[in-house]
């Protein structure tokens, strides 16, 4: 028996553990102690009240300090220690969720954080190579209390255990994958493999390309490696923020619950529709429509239908100037908008030259007519004449009036949903697109955003920018009135201090006014923005993110892409994805089309190639499916076999219906509490949703269906990401009619499955399915 930091550890299953207990109680003591700790100090900020501007600043960052760390210590309540490593010399390593300290200052920690240095043997050590760890642990938990212990001996002189070579800490590693699927993503804290671990500790600089097949963990590996960025580069990315952008808001609700276990919550998590503030684009629309919208010739339609704002008039306008007929030429306007234009400024902006050079225009014209010298001679306007003529002009509604008309300040979205709904408009931008591609493009004017709207808004207001002037006088005038409020009420103080003290009394009294003037007053009652990094991340539309990570990233469109790569000019990025999945029109087959126009040689690509998810019964039939798309392509080695062949089975069609709720029913019997889905082409899907959410209690189907109902219908398109312990793929054949990269579909839906994989078809069943049992 030995002793570790007071606890008494013996080498008998039983006193394992028991001792292993003891530990783990004294963890979760230390937390609480620790939390209530951060608790108090926080308490105690939230008590105080006033002081100066920096102080004020210092308060809230200590509040947001203390708060942070209580939501930390609070997401990692459950498993918090799930690890311990053995040395062949030294004491023994706890490795944990988070880091905690001996209450002993100069003592060893209580727990590692698995993001440390330290703690890395525990994914990387093996057999062959133990890098000095005699035994590794993994701790199952269940809230606070320890179920079981599982062991790895390393040290070959003492025997080590058998296991793949190319996977660590086999046994937990099986017990998590065949755990039952709950509708939300598990971390792998636990279960980190070597090959994963090595992209999750990846330098911040630089965009890294993480390619693997279905079920090699993409996903986990990108969220654990936004922990393992926080907690290393921390300084940088709580002020920068991080964004994860997925595929729908299916998929964030079912990785959402992962960085708050791993105890970070101030990540931004979005959607390519959340990427344009105060637009929420969910609306479906045609697959080839979006692909003309994401193509990069979209950028000349969009340039043109801001040029087309930017009007003459025909010959010329007349408005009413002091009481008098004014023209406005068109020549006039015709140099003030040259001028404009080629200052190279965005549109908005550049509406203050059009002005100033079609008053200056227009104060000539005035001075020529009411200013000429009878005789022959000059002007007799002075400069300070003409200075007054523009000051005038620039004041008369009726002259702004016209000048807005040929030079409007625009919005994106009004330039977006006009150009779409007005044939003529987008004829006259568009003109170097199809007739069928601008068929595609229109739409009614009040139709819902799409995504792939979203980009198209975001050059839309780059092309426009943004006029501060307007903003900034705001702001100056509300710094006035802020002062003079301030200076009001110092007077009142004043007047009642006189009040008080007419007995001409000699004591000194100190009030407000005799410390603070009204300037320093009004910036002690300035609101401070307590948002975090992430909450103004998405407010804010120029926001400039430290770190991106792009999930399902072969969706992309060049557009999309055009629209991250400018909020992260540092190109600091996880690019996540597979080619071989690629469902989108306008997705990329291939990584170089995507970095090299922005980075040219200056990325990495990292494969991941064990199969962790899909077992090698169901990987046997994907294998086919992918050999169709892309012969060249591999798939993904899997780890471990279900013992269940998949199976096919033919059905009227009058019967289909009935055989998926049959089906269903017999696969939720055979999953228990895990989750079943029904990947239905996108022509069925109202269909035989609507027939078998009527048919089973609990089931659910539809726009963004929740993954917490035990059965859920949905299209391929919605699945990306997502996994389930049974998968019934209905009407295949279908599904690869769909779209021109249906086989990819197919491959999505195939290999959605942890444990079992079941097709129904009513037509002939597509030759890649072959391997099918029948």
């Amino acid at each position: 028996m030995i002793t570790l930091r007071g606890v008494a550890l013996s080498s008998s299953a039983a006193d394992d553990l028991s001792s292993e207990q003891a530990y783990l109680t004294t963890l979760y003591e230390r937390l609480d102690h620790l939390r209530d700790q951060a608790d108090q100090r926080l308490r105690a900020i939230l008590l105080e009240a006033g002081g100066t501007p920096q102080g004020r600043t210092q308060r809230e960052a200590t509040r947001s300090h203390y708060a942070e760390q209580l939501a930390q210590m609070n997401a990692v309540e459950n498993g918090l220690c799930f690890g311990r490593l053995d040395f062949t010399a030294g004491e023994p390593r706890y490795i944990g969720r988070l880091g905690l300290a001996a209450p002993e200052h100069g003592r060893d920690p209580l727990l590692i954080d698995w993001r440390a240095p330290a703690a890395r043997s525990f994914y990387l050590a093996t057999a062959v190579s133990p890098d000095g760890v005699k035994r590794r642990r993994h701790l199952r938990t269940r809230g606070r209390t320890l179920t079981g212990i599982d062991d790895e001996v390393l040290d070959l002189e003492a025997g080590a255990t058998g296991g793949r070579e190319d996977v660590t800490g086999e046994a937990a590693l099986l017990s998590a994958l065949t755990a039952n699927r709950t509708g939300r993503m598990r971390d792998i804290v636990e279960t980190i493999q070597a090959e994963q671990d090595a992209v999750i500790r990846a330098g911040l600089n630089g965009a890294l390309v993480v390619q693997g097949g279905p079920g090699t963990g993409k996903t986990a590996v990108a969220l654990h490696r936004a922990a393992y960025l926080l907690y290393t580069y921390r300084s940088q990315l709580t002020k920068q923020g991080v964004l994860i952008l997925g595929p729908n808001p299916t998929f964030l609700r079912y990785i959402s619950q992962v960085l708050p276990s791993l105890a970070e919550t101030g990540v931004l998590l979005a959607t390519l529709g959340d990427m344009y503030p105060g637009v929420r684009a969910r609306a479906v629309e045609r697959p080839a429509a979006a692909a003309v919208k994401g193509r990069l010739a979209m950028l000349t339609v969009l340039e043109r239908a801001v040029a087309d704002w930017q009007t003459v008039p025909d010959d010329h306008v007349e408005v009413d100037h002091d009481g008098y007929p004014l023209r406005i030429e068109r020549a006039m306007l015709e140099d003030a908008r040259a001028v404009a234009r080629r200052s190279g400024r965005p549109h908005n902006v550049a509406r203050q030259l059009f002005v100033t050079e079609a008053i200056h225009a227009l104060s000539l014209a005035i001075a020529d007519k009411i200013g000429a010298d009878p005789l022959g001679g000059d002007n007799l306007l002075s400069e300070s004449d003409l200075a007054e003529t523009r000051r005038e002009l620039r004041e008369d509604v009726d002259v702004q009036q016209a000048l807005f008309e040929f030079w409007p300040v625009l919005t994106p979205r009004r330039v977006l949903r006009e150009l779409l709904a007005d044939p003529e408009r987008l004829a006259a931008a568009a003109g170097d697109l199809t007739g069928e591609e601008r068929a595609l493009l229109l739409r009614e004017h009040d139709a819902a955003w799409t995504p792939a709207d979203v980009p198209l808004l975001d050059e839309l207001a780059e092309l426009l920018g943004v006029d501060d002037t307007l903003k900034a006088r705001t702001a100056a005038r509300e710094r006035r009135e802020a002062i003079e409020y301030a200076e009001g009420v110092l007077e009142i103080v004043e007047g009642s201090r006189s009040l008080d003290f007419e007995d001409d009394s000699e004591e000194e009294i100190l009030s407000a006014i005799d410390v603070v003037d009204a300037s320093a007053f009004a910036e002690r009652h300035e609101v401070i923005d307590t948002r975090t990094a992430a909450e103004r991340a998405a407010a804010d539309r120029t926001w400039v993110f430290g770190h991106v990570i792009i999930d399902e990233a072969q969706e992309l469109s060049p557009l999309a892409w055009r629209l991250l790569m400018r909020r992260c000019p540092s190109r600091s990025m996880t690019v996540v994805g597979d080619v071989a999945q690629t469902s989108e029109l306008a997705g990329t087959t291939g990584w170089e089309q995507v970095f090299e126009p922005y980075v040219g040689q200056r990325w990495n690509l990292v494969e991941l190639t064990v199969n962790y998810r899909t077992p090698a019964e169901v990987m046997a039939v994907a294998a086919d499916v992918l050999a169709a798309v892309d012969p060249a392509l591999q798939p993904p080695r899997s780890v471990r076999s279900a013992g269940v062949a998949p199976w096919s089975l033919r059905v009227p069609p009058a019967a289909l219906p009935a055989e998926i709720i049959a089906a269903v029913r017999l696969e939720a019997a055979e999953a228990g509490d895990g989750r079943v889905g029904v990947l239905v082409p996108e022509a069925l899907e109202p269909e035989l949703g609507r027939h078998l959410v009527e048919a089973v209690p609990g089931a659910a189907a539809g726009e963004q269906p929740d993954l917490l109902n035990q059965v859920v219908l949905m299209t391929v398109r919605q699945a990306k990401g997502l996994e389930f312990d049974a998968v019934i793929v209905v009407e295949p054949d279908v599904i690869i009619a769909e779209s021109p990269r249906g086989l990819s579909d197919l491959y999505v839906a195939v290999t959605r499955a942890t444990r079992r994989l079941g097709v129904l078809h009513t037509g002939d069943l597509p030759k890649v399915l072959t391997a099918l049992a029948g």
